[in-house]
């Protein structure tokens, strides 16, 4: 990627606020502008006064220099204002697009949570300084060195031709020279501190894999390597900045020299002299704002052309709104037949993933050999699987750790985009579905369902903003929340913590799978959903979720088969394939990896109850 084009990319997302961005661009070019004419002023006004001329004369002047100093303030203020309001909406936009590409991006061994979170966090944070401390300040200083210019001009021409031309130096010159020295060792910095960050989430989160392998030390001297590499890069830059400040300054002092002389070649006035030398002054050290834009333009590269290469691979690979048609088409063509019933107009509201007990409205999902290979040159994760899930149908998925169990559930949300194969939803291939509406269509609890720092009321609500408190309650009930939640002092405001820290494992798990039962997909998958329950709460749990999920398709993986027999179809996969399907009664009648399995947990179950007795 060269040129412009990281830049090109991201502003383009500011389009819907370029009228909030030049009003801030309009507003910094005002309040310098205005100091610029605060000094002049003054100097003309201190140089005045000691000639003690009638005060009539300088009245104008007195007045001129307090309304230009609270115009100053009150302008800087507006101007910070406006700035902050459009960039904070811009980056609030770029943010929501970040996240959404990684969380649609196809997960690869070589991805990286650090990276990831440096990705959306300072990254994202470059087009904030793009915009506030580049491009907003860098178009004030340009302007401001015209009018400076303009002032000097009617002045003295001579002195205004010295002037522009130590403006020059100062305003283009010196920048293109900073941004060459700086973009080389700065387009290293933004890699460099995903790497670090990356590093940092490995050391924490995996310290007690990095101890158990020994691998704590290694782990440690890479990250130390980055992280000298980093300060080194960052000295160079501060280094290469100290160096061009010194020669802006140097300029400065050149171009007033220059313009004074001039000017009094030119058989300029005393008063007029200091006025041009003192307000070259402020203008180039106004222009030099423009150094300060091009150093920072430089060391955001790395972060921006990170952003723009993950929103180009997203409007790559992604859908547009106007493929959202062709499934909702098919969704609005049965609706309409049945549009003088409540339920109709409910679906007409959200087609894709309209909560009714009509089947015609339900969606069909098939899928058709997929191959889902996450290596070349490795084995596949899935390998020629076909499914059919016609609305209303149960099925659950057993099998080995690594069977693919996870990976056929991130198939079926569209997560993990299959190598060979197609998912068809009512005869339209999943990838067309956007995503806006997939999760509508095809959701539920997935494996690590994360859980915020925030009150239950509020994780619920992630899942429906609207739902009503019966519906929190019902959604919690068939979870078996709710009675722990009506124990709490607080209730539903009970705080649970960073990752659900302050409630049991238990109590996390049967949270998430309120909130996966609120959301109400047409096509609700459950990964591991009574996972850290005891027997007994399993049983009861994964019924009363079944049962609440009504006439909704159902995928289920487990472990665990006790409560099966309620399954339309049991998939058994391993290495990627099925190798065997049925109801509970055919699989336990038949020799094989299913059979054994049930054996075992009963046994083991039995011997868990007797113990418990």
């Amino acid at each position: 990627m060269t040129g412009a084009r990281p830049e090109r990319t991201v502003l383009s997302l500011a389009r819907p606020y370029l009228g909030r961005l030049v009003g801030a661009g309009l507003l910094a070019a005002a309040t310098e502008a205005a100091a610029l004419a605060l000094m002049a002023t003054a100097v003309w006004l201190l140089i005045t006064a000691a000639g003690r001329p009638p005060l009539d004369a300088v009245t104008v002047a007195i007045v001129g220099v307090r309304a230009l100093a609270i115009s100053r303030g009150v302008l800087r203020y507006t101007e910070r204002l406006a700035g902050h309001d459009a960039t904070l909406r811009v980056v609030t936009d770029v943010r929501f697009r970040i996240f959404t590409a990684l969380a649609a991006r196809r997960p690869t061994t070589e991805d990286r949570s650090g990276d990831a979170l440096s990705r959306l966090v300072s990254d994202v944070e470059a087009v904030q300084d793009l915009l506030l401390r580049v491009l907003v300040p860098g178009a004030a200083a340009a302007t401001v060195a015209v009018l400076a210019v303009a002032g000097a001009a009617t002045v003295s021409p001579a002195a205004a031709l010295a002037l522009a031309a130590g403006l020059a130096v100062a305003g283009a010159g010196l920048p293109a020279v900073t941004a060459l020295l700086t973009r080389r060792t700065a387009d290293r910095v933004a890699p460099l501190r995903g790497e670090l960050a990356a590093d940092g989430a490995d050391l924490i989160h995996g310290a007690a894999d990095l101890a158990a392998f020994g691998g704590t030390a290694a782990a440690l001297r890479r990250s130390t390597r980055r992280a000298r590499e980093l300060a080194r890069l960052e000295r160079r830059l501060a280094a290469t900045g100290w160096a061009v400040d010194g020669v802006g300054v140097l300029v400065a002092g050149l171009t007033v020299a220059a313009v004074t002389v001039t000017a009094l070649r030119a058989g300029v006035g005393g008063v007029l002299v200091g006025v041009l030398a003192v307000g070259a002054l402020a203008a180039v050290e106004m222009s030099l704002a423009l150094v300060a834009a091009a150093r920072q333009w430089a060391q955001l590269r790395g972060g921006l052309r990170r952003v723009a290469d993950l929103l180009t691979e997203a409007a790559r690979t992604g859908t547009g709104r106007a493929e959202t048609g062709r499934v909702d088409a098919k969704r609005a063509e049965t609706e309409q037949a049945d549009a003088e019933s409540s339920s109709a107009r409910r679906a007409a509201a959200d087609p894709v993933g309209a909560a009714t007990a009509d089947d015609r409205r339900r969606p069909t999902m098939v899928l058709d050999g997929v191959t889902v290979r996450y290596r070349a040159g490795t084995s596949p994760a899935l390998d020629r699987v076909d499914l059919w899930l016609p609305p209303g149908r149960r099925i659950a998925v057993v099998g080995p750790s690594g069977a693919g169990k996870s990976t056929l559930l991130g198939v079926l949300t569209g997560a993990v985009p299959p190598d060979g194969g197609r998912v068809t939803v009512d005869e339209v291939d999943l990838a067309d579905v956007p995503a806006g509406a997939r999760h509508r269509l095809v959701g539920g609890l997935l494996a690590e369902a994360y859980v915020f720092n925030a009150t239950v009321r509020d994780n619920l609500l992630l899942a429906r903003p609207a739902a009503t408190d019966d519906d929190l309650a019902a959604a919690a009930a068939a979870a078996g929340l709710f009675d722990w939640v009506r124990e709490q002092p607080d209730s539903w405001q009970t705080l649970v913590g960073a990752a659900g820290s302050r409630i049991s494992g238990g109590q996390r798990q049967r949270l998430a799978l309120a909130r996966a039962l609120l959301a109400g997909p047409s096509v609700l998958v459950l990964d591991e959903p009574t996972e850290g329950l005891d027997p007994a709460s399993a049983d009861t749990v994964l019924a009363s979720a079944l049962a609440a999920a009504d006439d909704r398709t159902v995928v289920l993986v487990t472990h665990r088969l006790t409560g099966l027999e309620s399954m339309d179809e049991i998939l058994v996969l391993d290495a990627g394939r099925i190798v065997q399907r049925g109801d509970h009664a055919e699989l336990t009648g038949r020799p094989g990896w299913y059979q054994e399995q049930w054996i075992m947990q009963r046994a083991a179950e039995q011997g868990y109850l007797t113990a418990a007795n």
